[in-house]
């Protein structure tokens, strides 16, 4: 883990009311990409260091503890033999790429996914379920209570409320364009296949049954994330490749150029996963639906295609302008 000594679009609750305007501080801004990372090694062996440990394995290790091969079938939460730190990379303290660094302080938060104010409970178990392709935790689980603490451990000093520069992936605009899978095919053979397989299926460290994990995670097939997952969106895997692609990228050091990470990751989103039940559900209010879901139904009369590569700014900016009609009628009607 790194050692220091002195990781979303959604939008905060706290966020949703302007501290100017009621005559506070504006919130914090926290520089993840300078941020020190705290020294779990510091911990004591009291219940909240054993369940700071715990979540730290748990997303080291994942496959490990609760993967599909594990001996105890009550505990094969996780449907893949991922980690979380397969994206949430360096121990979930990487700047833009997903870090849990920060989390806390910015839960609980509305998500439009949901339409509904998410906890962080409830954000872990979202990704149980689609990232992982596996079944939720239970609340009062030594699991959840281990990766909760991980993350509140990781978090510590960060004021509630804060701006977290670094938090989620890298805002950079997709190209204003549609994707092209077959051009990210080309990408993939030559900056990917070398990690992740030529047919995706990355490479493990030991062999299967043996909990021993990847050592470069499958990126599609039936041990990835399933279609369900914020990675299965253009956008989303496009943000992420570009500042954590391929091995030893980060934002400061790109490897891909935009155009480059865009196309790879509608190649690898067109390629075969396990596929979860209920899409359609997602999103409810359809205005708020990410521009890059690609299961309908949707608002507007864009075509499912474009919904799925692109180009997305249309999209944004249509749904924009009509959400911006909706709240001006509902306040003359107030």
């Amino acid at each position: 883990m790194r050692h220091f000594h002195a990781p979303l679009t959604a939008i905060p609750l706290v966020l949703a009311f302007s501290a100017t305007a009621l005559g506070q501080a504006a919130p914090a801004e926290i520089d993840l990409r300078a941020w020190p990372i705290p020294d779990i090694e510091t911990l004591g062996d009291d219940d909240f260091g054993r369940a700071v440990r715990y979540g730290h394995r748990l997303a080291t290790e994942t496959h490990a503890v609760i993967g599909p091969e594990v001996a105890d079938e009550s505990m094969r939460y996780a449907g893949n033999n991922l980690a979380c730190t397969s994206c949430h990379q360096e121990e979930a303290t990487k700047p833009f790429a997903m870090p849990w660094t920060g989390v806390t302080a910015v839960f609980p938060q509305y998500r439009a996914r949901e339409n509904d104010l998410q906890t962080v409970e409830d954000r872990i178990n979202g990704c149980m379920e689609r990232s992982m392709a596996g079944r939720p935790l239970p609340l009062d689980s030594a699991e959840m209570r281990g990766i909760s603490a991980y993350i509140a451990f990781l978090s510590a000093g960060i004021p509630v409320g804060a701006k977290l520069i670094g938090g989620g992936t890298i805002p950079e605009p997709a190209p204003d364009r549609a994707a092209d899978p077959a051009a990210g095919k080309l990408v993939y053979e030559e900056h990917c296949a070398v990690c992740h397989g030529d047919d995706g299926e990355g490479m493990r460290n030991g062999e299967v049954g043996d909990l021993a994990g990847y050592l470069y995670p499958p990126v599609h097939g039936d041990d990835s994330y399933n279609d369900g997952a914020g990675m299965y969106r253009v956008v989303m895997a496009y943000r992420f490749i570009l500042a954590n692609m391929p091995e030893g990228a980060d934002h400061e050091n790109r490897v891909l150029t935009p155009d480059e990470a865009y196309d790879v990751a509608a190649y690898i989103n067109t390629q075969s996963r396990q596929q979860k039940p209920g899409m359609e559900n997602d999103f409810p209010d359809r205005l708020r639906k990410a521009v890059d879901m690609p299961f309908a139904p949707w608002a507007g009369d864009f075509p499912a295609e474009q919904h799925k590569f692109g180009p997305f700014k249309p999209i944004a900016e249509w749904q924009a302008a009509e959400l911006k009609k909706r709240q001006e009628a509902e306040r003359a009607a107030q």
